[in-house]
């Protein structure tokens, strides 16, 4: 192992803190987004718009409260919605919830949560800005099993009118679930890395699921070039350039 390698290890497997190195990765620091200083930078009519848009998420949250479509809403405590900024540029898409989220009714608390924190600070993201972070599911499977088919397709009318509302630019697809569900196949996640998806017109990039990591100390490195893929590519929708263009990076 060179001593490139090592340090790159050291860095992202051996420490809890994850950061960004534009030397390492090459990364443009001009291509993240850029959020409004102030309301006077909105439109009336984006406000009125965001206003509306804001009124139907809160009514399918809603609906998805009361959901019985599947047997998960009999063992569930709170179902488990998503959480973040309702015009994100990017949506996080997990598994399903997990103990402390089904207590919460947040998505990706306890040390998966703060792992993600801490890859979303690594690519200069966070939580409160243009981030929005669902599941596929929005009740928590017994015992944090994998949700069945059945139970991802009853949720996915939910999945999918919240897609169509918050409107994203990116998806980032966290673990193998999330990303067999959202591009209806069932490959592995290692053949499904390092390529731009398709997902109704919106780029689709899978990375690892951070409850993964936390087991995997070592693929940590590759979800770090998976960050590092995925804000080159909002670079490139930022500057109204066809991701498509350049669909794959090296693993």
């Amino acid at each position: 192992m060179n001593n490139r390698r090592r340090q790159i290890l050291k860095e992202l497997n051996l420490l809890p803190t994850w950061y960004f190195r534009s030397d390492t990765f090459r990364i443009n620091q001009s291509s993240l987004p850029e959020f409004p200083k102030n309301e006077d930078t909105i439109s009336s009519f984006t406000f009125k718009e965001n206003l509306e848009q804001s009124k139907e998420i809160d009514q399918l949250k809603l609906a998805v409260s009361h959901c019985t479509a599947c047997s998960l809403s009999k063992t569930r405590t709170h179902t488990v919605f998503g959480t973040g900024d309702k015009n994100a540029d990017w949506l996080f898409v997990g598994e399903g919830p997990g103990a402390r989220e089904d207590e919460t009714g947040e998505p990706f608390v306890g040390q998966a949560g703060k792992l993600l924190d801490q890859m979303l600070s690594a690519i200069q993201l966070n939580r409160r800005h243009m981030i929005y972070i669902t599941n596929i599911v929005k009740c928590r499977p017994p015992n944090n099993r994998n949700p069945s088919t059945y139970e991802a397709a009853q949720c996915e009318p939910f999945l999918t009118q919240q897609i169509a509302l918050i409107k994203p630019k990116i998806i980032i697809a966290l673990g193998k679930v999330a990303a067999q569900n959202l591009l209806k196949c069932d490959n592995s996640i290692s053949s499904l890395r390092g390529k731009i998806h398709d997902y109704s017109g919106i780029p689709l990039i899978v990375t690892y699921h951070p409850a993964y990591l936390l087991r995997s100390l070592p693929e940590k490195a590759k979800a770090w070039r998976d960050l590092c893929f995925a804000r080159s590519v909002m670079g490139s929708l930022l500057q109204n350039l066809s991701p498509f263009d350049n669909t794959s990076h090296s693993t």
